[in-house]
């Protein structure tokens, strides 16, 4: 069925049924283990490879580097599908679409070349940026250094997101000379140790635990400024959290349906003989499904203003580029708390069409709330509103980058 047929509205394009149905069953397929694997905490490896073999992680590459030329709007709508059947894969493979999303915007060259080669043979990358416990905001505190005739890195990494999972890892760092630098180094490199140790209460499946770096070899090829990186960076990681979140309604929306479909037992004071003909019941259900419809609707209009700053980067005008890049990131920010709302209340609202065997375990409904919230985290949304308003009245930019750890003094 398209996704018109299923009443979630149009694809951003006239091909996306073509693109998404080459996809589709191996959603279907993830979806059908999610629970089990969220009771079990059982790493979604062998679904991450299926998509790799498939071409997934090229999404982005265009058809002449080996890729599917996939544009912004078609793969946030693509990962609203994969979310929808299991939100860990799609938080997991969020630094690696984010790596390639750099690959693409780099002019032609052999650092470009080697890398579109390497993702259109299916290698994924994952990320190792931020840092705890002492961490600062201006500098990391993993850092390249000269050993013998060449450089390596040293240093621990923490939420380094879907590196388990994948054959490289994107790491910032401090450079030679106290500069920020991005390197990647191979996962199997030896000194390179990840370690699933993520203990939060959602998105439980992303490995977004720690890796810790001693003595890994860096190729200097594979060393850049951190200030080259793709300009609409942060607009870009937070469209794949808000492309999750609306996945995570329609999943809601779908599991509620059916869940209301098949129960037997009712209340004698409700307003129908059964939940599918209780009027009060098919009130809330069409509620989520609308709070799903109207999260995935935003996250495509907010897909189409960062694909016009990605599109700007090659057009030769800078100014309108850096237009572009500020439109794209306060989009972004408008979307972030009203999709976040949206599905937050979905996820609580579900259970007001139930009973309590909702709540038990097996069923694994809490999943959603949890993930839900977790993902609503990373990027902290009381900041969003405020920049807005900023905009708004004083005409002030929006920050592109942001960094955790102790302030400067």
């Amino acid at each position: 069925m398209s996704q018109i047929d299923l009443a979630w509205g149009a694809g951003p394009s006239p091909r996306y049924e073509e693109l998404a149905a080459r996809f589709r069953p191996l959603f279907s397929e993830i979806a059908k283990g999610a629970i089990a694997r969220e009771l079990s905490r059982t790493l979604p490896v062998d679904e991450i490879r299926t998509l790799k073999q498939a071409g997934f992680g090229a999404l982005r590459l265009p058809e002449a580097e080996g890729g599917f030329g996939a544009s912004i709007p078609e793969l946030a709508n693509l990962l609203i599908e994969l979310s929808e059947a299991d939100s860990n894969i799609t938080q997991a493979l969020r630094g690696h679409f984010g790596f390639v999303e750099d690959v693409v915007g780099k002019p032609q060259g052999d650092s470009r070349k080697r890398w579109a080669q390497r993702i259109a043979a299916g290698e994924i990358a994952g990320n190792a940026w931020t840092e705890i416990g002492d961490a600062k905001q201006d500098a990391f505190s993993t850092r390249v250094s000269r050993k013998n005739d060449g450089l390596v890195i040293n240093g621990t990494k923490y939420y380094t997101t879907g590196s388990l999972f994948a054959d490289w890892i994107d790491v910032g760092a401090t450079g030679l000379e106290g500069e920020g630098v991005v390197l990647q180094v191979r996962r199997d490199d030896p000194g390179v140790d990840v370690v699933d140790d993520w203990d939060g209460f959602g998105q439980t499946l992303t490995a977004s635990g720690t890796t810790t770096f001693t003595d890994v070899a860096v190729d200097p090829k594979d060393i850049v400024a951190d200030q080259e990186k793709f300009r609409y960076g942060a607009a870009f990681y937070q469209i794949v959290h808000l492309a999750t979140l609306a996945g995570i309604g329609r999943a809601i929306a779908d599991e509620t349906a059916a869940a209301v479909g098949a129960r037997k037992r009712h209340y004698s004071n409700a307003a129908g003989p059964s939940s599918r003909e209780d009027p009060q019941v098919l009130q809330v259900v069409g509620r989520i499904r609308s709070h799903a419809y109207c999260a995935g609707a935003i996250v495509l209009q907010v897909a189409a203003a960062i694909e016009r700053a990605y599109q700007a980067h090659f057009a030769g005008d800078a100014d309108a580029e850096e237009r572009a890049n500020a439109i794209a990131e306060l989009e972004t920010s408008q979307a972030l708390n009203v999709v976040t709302n949206l599905v937050l209340e979905a996820s609580t609202l579900l259970f007001d069409t139930l009973g309590a065997s909702a709540v038990k375990k097996p069923a694994g409904l809490d999943r959603h709330w949890r993930n839900a919230r977790t993902l609503s985290s990373h990027n902290p949304r009381i900041y969003k509103d405020r920049i807005i308003g900023d905009y708004a009245v004083n005409g002030t930019p929006p920050p592109y980058q942001w960094r955790i750890g102790k302030a400067p003094s």
